[in-house]
């Protein structure tokens, strides 16, 4: 049996993966060549998922493996929830990233 892959968790890695490597959803648009951005967002919400062409060149653009933008069902969340907290949590973060570089040097 085959696995199907979890629309949610995916959209929600793919916004992570996109935004880790400083890259805007204006940005993709351009780099893919799609007349609006809304394709990206409902990737994001789970409502869609990527063509095999945008996932190909995602994945190079990304430096990761194409199945490495895809989080079957049955697999765990925890790397996805993970960056769900960490997005969530960005400002903080970066302030204690800032406060601990300042104490060490």
């Amino acid at each position: 049996m085959y696995e199907h892959i979890d629309m949610k968790k995916t959209g929600i890695l793919l916004k992570y993966r996109i935004e880790k490597a400083g890259y805007t959803v204006k940005d993709i648009q351009k780099i893919l060549q799609l007349s609006c951005p809304q394709p990206i967002y409902r990737w994001f919400k789970g409502m869609i998922l990527p063509s095999v062409d945008h996932l190909y060149v995602l994945s190079r653009l990304l430096k990761v493996h194409m199945e490495d933008l895809l989080v079957p069902q049955c697999e765990s969340i925890r790397e996805v929830e993970m960056c769900v907290c960490i997005s969530s949590y960005k400002r903080l973060s970066e302030y204690w990233k800032r406060l601990y570089i300042n104490k060490c040097a």
